[in-house]
């Protein structure tokens, strides 16, 4: 293997995640397409990497590499021309709407345009999965992109607050007006609180594998291990996550806030019940992360406006319900294929019915917007896909012996869930910088579960045969 090429490999990763978040998210043609090159060339360079090994030495991860390739499989056939007898037997509604408007030549998607750029999105996703797989090998190296993560959510972070704090009026990359919420670089407000719940997972996955590698038995060990997270180099990592904090609330997502403290509650209770030979500082950290940023960080920072919002501002009054509502039937017309990829914001219009004055070009629900434009057979696809992730890092929690193992799979299970919960009311994946570092932590979660540790004065971790 050219060691050095795979060196250089993964610092380019580690770039691009620093990169993604910058240009508003990624979520721009220009900002995507470059986030596309680099990463088909970052997979071409571990193809090539691994051109000795059968699977590019990635048998073990088949059962979840199947899965991706299938709902791949699904979205390519949308953009495909096919004769209307068989659109008009796969997909009655595309027929039906395409014969309406006279089209010359027939799809299953009834925006082939979108479906292209949405199916070269999911491609890229893909291959970046394949390119943790491959680059991130090492103990060293998954310290160093959850350090990666945490780092650049702390500068958005940091970039998110300090523009509020300082009054101005224009932020100062893009020169776009500054509203009273902090949205870092990003323009939506929830995917800026999206980004920063992935980030603190990464943070406290951290901290988790930091304490699980203290576990000294005395008090005096008990007392040195806490001073250590105080003022020692952990400090820096909780210092960071106090700024992010404090962004996610000034950010006024109230779903970004619930998906967060519910996410880490939820997994910090999981890990308390199945990691074995748990520290009693792992306990501390739990509880006093609930307790310091819920009741006095947050408190300062706008918890109550947010509160505020949860009490006072029903879906009704936005409108949200209606969309949903007024979209269900659109999984009745396309249930096996979908409408296509991206195709939501122009199939959705001529199934409204309520009286919404807004333009909604996404479904404000990530789940029946992909049971939407893939239709549900794709979308349990992915379903089945994060599952098992999900599963995989549950099982590295409560199995794996080493530190960073544990505290990767708890920062795996922390975003996953997070996710899970901000997706029901929102399009947190529509943001291509929130859907790479989400599938960031779906390779994680795999890769611990296949990295091996050996002992001695050379410890080093290596891929487990296959």
């Amino acid at each position: 293997m050219n060691t050095k090429l795979h060196r250089y490999s993964f610092y380019v990763l580690l770039g691009l995640l620093i990169w993604l978040p910058i240009p508003l998210g990624s979520n721009r043609p220009w900002a995507w397409g470059l986030m596309e090159l680099v990463i088909f060339s970052l997979s071409l360079t571990c193809a090539y990497l691994r051109k000795q090994q059968a699977w590019m030495g990635l048998r073990a991860y088949r059962l979840p590499i199947g899965l991706w390739l299938a709902f791949l499989a699904l979205a390519t056939l949308q953009v495909i021309p096919m004769p209307a007898q068989l659109v008009a037997f796969l997909s009655p509604t595309s027929y039906d709407t395409q014969l309406a408007y006279g089209v010359a030549q027939f799809h299953l998607s009834l925006d082939v345009g979108q479906s292209q750029i949405n199916l070269l999105k999911s491609l890229s996703y893909f291959c970046l999965l394949i390119v943790v797989l491959v680059l991130v090998n090492t103990e060293k190296r998954l310290r160093l992109i959850l350090l990666t993560i945490l780092a650049s959510g702390a500068l958005q972070a940091l970039y998110g607050t300090l523009e509020i704090l300082s009054g101005t009026q224009y932020s100062l990359l893009f020169g776009l007006p500054v509203a009273d919420v902090a949205t870092g670089s990003f323009v939506y407000k929830n995917h800026f609180a999206n980004f920063i719940m992935l980030c603190l997972s990464a943070g406290i996955g951290l901290m988790v594998a930091t304490l699980q590698g203290n576990q000294g038995g005395t008090r005096r060990d008990f007392i040195r291990s806490i001073l250590s997270t105080l003022l020692g180099s952990k400090a820096l990592i909780r210092i960071s996550l106090a700024i992010m904090v404090i962004a996610l609330v000034m950010s006024r997502s109230r779903m970004g806030n619930v998906a967060f403290f519910a996410a880490m509650t939820l997994i910090g209770i999981l890990a308390l019940l199945i990691i074995k030979n748990r520290s009693r500082s792992l306990s501390i950290l739990i509880i006093s992360m609930f307790v310091i940023d819920v009741f006095i960080v947050s408190a300062w920072f706008g918890l109550d406006k947010v509160q505020e919002r949860l009490e006072a501002t029903s879906l009704s009054q936005e409108g949200r319900d209606e969309v949903v509502i007024d979209a269900l039937p659109m999984v009745q017309d396309f249930p096996v294929f979908g409408s296509g990829g991206g195709s939501f914001y122009s199939t959705f219009p001529s199934y409204k019915v309520a009286n919404i004055n807004s333009f909604y070009d996404h479904a404000h629900n990530d789940y029946l917007q992909m049971a939407i434009e893939y239709g549900l057979f794709a979308t349990l696809l992915l379903a089945m896909l994060v599952i098992w992730c999900f599963l995989k890092s549950i099982r590295a929690m409560r199995k794996r012996r080493p530190s960073i193992f544990k505290g990767t799979a708890f920062a795996c299970c922390m975003a996953m869930l997070g996710m899970a919960i901000h997706m029901t009311v929102d399009f947190p994946l529509q943001a291509p910088a929130n859907a790479c570092y989400f599938v960031v932590f779906l390779a994680l979660s795999l890769s611990i579960n296949q990295l091996k540790v050996t002992t001695g004065k050379k410890r080093r971790v290596k891929q487990v045969s296959t």
